[in-house]
């Protein structure tokens, strides 16, 4: 946990009443939302660990506005809700495979029939399946020992034997990295896959004037907080630490395996059209067309937003 002293640096919200409402898991991927609300009281306090399903809390008066989650929730959520829309990707962060170099790991290649830790149906579970390809292997030639959420100290069953490799987002390899020591192995083929962290609303939401002008507000606020982390990240690393209740330490020797753009991802309508099939093909369904897994991405908010900004300068 970050310690009192570096809770003292962070400036506290200063949103108002009506004001939107955020909800994500306690991920670092988040930190730029948390970074807006903090220090540009872009929203009201966030609604803790719900991220996609909580867009549909009922009543409505307890619903989020907007969510952060990866690409593969996306596609697992608007199975059962069509409306859901990818308006910004917040972070991309970088996988990587941790094993053992005392299981005799040193390549994916020796992947083959190991007890692989991950979060089914996740982000980094595809990233495995990815990985697994590269040495002409498929998830059936491994493994998968499930994790579950949240997915703290999954290190442990490193240590314990419980699996030989870990495929997980961050802190959680980087502190496997440390707490394996010399026995550990990183392997990061190149799969050209890093997760997309999005931000998330409804259609109905967007479709309404009143709650369109607040969204785009706010995603003007997350750009330019993505801006000042880029240049310098120190408060934003505080506060993931805060948010994710992982040791500061560890939150910023694992920020560099994360960057922060703002932007909707030039690739990820490419990227969950792969993901698409990956997930249709573990639940026995046929796949959705491209055609209508564009209709999930919404570019208009950044758009609206920047032109915002451009205004305001």
């Amino acid at each position: 946990m970050a310690t009192a002293g570096c809770a003292s640096r962070a400036v506290q919200p200063r949103a108002t009443p009506g004001d939107l409402r955020f909800s994500a898991h306690a991920v670092i991927e988040a930190a730029p939302v948390h970074y807006a609300i903090r220090h540009l009281a872009a929203a009201r306090p966030e609604i803790p660990n719900g991220a996609i399903p909580s867009l549909y809390q009922v009543p409505e008066s307890a619903a989020a506005d907007l969510a952060g989650h990866a690409d593969t929730q996306a596609l697992r959520h608007s199975l059962t809700h069509p409306d859901l829309r990818i308006i910004l990707t917040i972070t991309e962060g970088q996988y990587r495979i941790v094993g053992k170099r005392s299981a005799r790991i040193r390549s994916v290649a020796d992947l083959r029939g190991r007890k692989i830790a991950t979060v089914r149906d996740s982000s980094a579970a595809f990233y495995l399946h990815t990985a697994l390809a590269t040495a002409g292997m498929t998830d059936a030639d491994v493994e998968i020992v499930p994790l579950p959420l949240p997915p703290k100290d999954s290190a442990r069953l490193l240590l314990d034997g419980g699996a030989d490799a870990l495929v997980l987002w961050d802190p959680e390899p980087e502190s496997a990295i440390e707490q394996l020591g010399g026995d550990a192995v990183i392997l990061q083929p190149d799969t050209r896959y890093r997760e997309l962290y999005n931000l998330h609303a409804t259609a109905a939401k967007l479709a309404d004037p009143a709650s369109r002008a607040k969204i785009v507000r706010f995603v003007a606020r997350l750009v330019e907080a993505s801006e000042h982390m880029r240049r310098d990240p120190a408060d934003a690393i505080i506060l993931a630490a805060q948010a994710t209740g992982y040791p500061e330490k560890l939150v910023r020797a694992a920020w560099p395996h994360q960057s922060f753009p703002a932007t909707l991802s030039a690739d990820l309508l490419d990227t969950l059209v792969s993901e698409e099939a990956w997930l249709a093909a573990r639940d026995g369904r046929t796949p959705r067309t491209r055609e209508n897994l564009a209709r999930l991405i919404d570019p208009s908010i950044e758009a609206e937003a920047r032109a915002l900004s451009r205004r305001k300068e």
